[in-house]
């Protein structure tokens, strides 16, 4: 995908090469089919939490977990978090194993869609037309599908779902990513730590009990985690939000490609017809979040001629979202896959179609495409 006009090219590179990373974890998990998802997912969570507690040494940044554990609410955010990219890392490294990676893409592709549900269903956000029928078309693609698989895809609602859940509570902690990935991993790690203990005492552990290569693709498997999302994190900082949006189907369409061509799984007449409706759903969404954010940047162009005023701070742009989600994000689709964790921010990932209430105007300079329209003076 070339860079837009003006656009950051290292800043693009590095969000190619992030979703292109995420896009590839089938063919890491495949390599690793002899071993229990159980016991990949315990290796994952203690490599992951070794490797981004040395980045957060490294940067001297080491402290800002600290006044997590003060503040109640955010650390049950942090735990519900936690519990949620636990359920879908489990989940898709099992897809990946048996022999469901196709299903696992269609979990990415519809994320987007499950994400703008969460933030009507638990804010009461309201919709505008096209994305209203994303969702409808959206849904007719779960029947078709369920119809094909001879039941309701669950591999790929329950990442989808997971997922989504799990953007809101992040969104809602406001963490940086790398910070966001230690806490997370640090709630995870007692449970995982035992996990591994049990396992070894039943003598059903692989690790060490192997080859030296399968030990030490699981002893990297931090590194496989923590890379991607710094690349993520480069790449939110230095690209429009409109860019980053649609980077993130790179990583199920690899996944797809992955499952298809490497991994001999197949996708026949009455699922590709799911699929291609849930495209059309994407294409709606992704049409409608391209308008509104050409309306967006004529309305601060306006502002800044002195046409119009410019939004106060805290004040939702005219077609923003209720009082009551103004802000708060909950239609924000992380754009990292779940299996890979911690897409940063969340502030600074939102595709197509989401409202984005008045923290726009927090937002650099050189993301204007993204910020939300004035409002006239009346």
């Amino acid at each position: 995908m070339e860079p837009e006009a003006g656009v950051d090219r290292g800043g693009a590179l590095a969000g190619v090469a992030a979703y292109s990373l995420w896009g590839l974890f089938p063919l890491v998990f495949h390599r690793l089919r002899s071993v229990s998802a159980l016991e990949i997912l315990f290796h994952r969570v203690v490599w992951s939490f070794c490797v981004v507690a040395l980045l957060l040494l490294a940067r001297r940044t080491r402290g800002r977990l600290a006044p997590l554990v003060l503040s109640r609410r955010r650390l049950g955010q942090l735990v519900g978090a936690a519990v949620l990219i636990a359920t879908n890392w489990l989940v898709y490294i099992w897809a990946v194993n048996h022999g469901h990676v196709v299903e696992a893409a269609l979990g990415y592709y519809i994320n987007p869609l499950i994400t703008v549900a969460l933030g009507v269903w638990l804010l009461g956000e309201r919709l505008r037309r096209a994305q209203l029928t994303a969702l409808a078309i959206a849904s007719v693609a779960v029947v078709v599908l369920s119809v094909a698989y001879g039941r309701p895809p669950w591999v790929a609602l329950t990442l989808a779902g997971s997922f989504a859940g799990y953007g809101f509570l992040k969104k809602a902690a406001s963490l940086e990513p790398v910070v966001s990935l230690a806490a997370e991993t640090c709630v995870l790690l007692p449970c995982a730590l035992i996990g591994l203990v049990v396992l070894e005492a039943r003598g059903s552990a692989a690790f060490l009990h192997g080859s030296v290569l399968r030990d030490l693709a699981l002893l990297g498997l931090g590194v496989v985690t923590a890379v991607p999302l710094l690349l993520f994190g480069a790449a939110a900082r230095r690209i429009p939000l409109s860019l980053l949006g649609l980077l993130q189907y790179l990583t199920p369409t690899l996944q797809l490609l992955c499952g298809l061509v490497f991994l001999g799984e197949s996708l026949d007449g009455a699922r590709l017809a799911g699929f291609v409706i849930v495209w059309l759903a994407l294409v709606v969404l992704a049409a409608d979040a391209l308008q509104s954010g050409q309306r967006r940047a004529a309305g601060r162009a306006r502002a800044r001629l002195g046409l119009v005023a410019a939004p106060v701070l805290g004040e939702p742009p005219d077609d923003a979202a209720p009082s009551g989600a103004a802000g708060t994000g909950a239609a924000t689709v992380a754009l990292e896959p779940a299996h890979a964790v911690a897409r940063a921010d969340l502030r600074s990932i939102r595709p197509a179609g989401v409202e984005d209430g008045a923290e726009l105007d927090r937002r650099p300079a050189g993301q204007v495409g993204e910020g939300g329209g004035g409002r006239r003076v009346r």
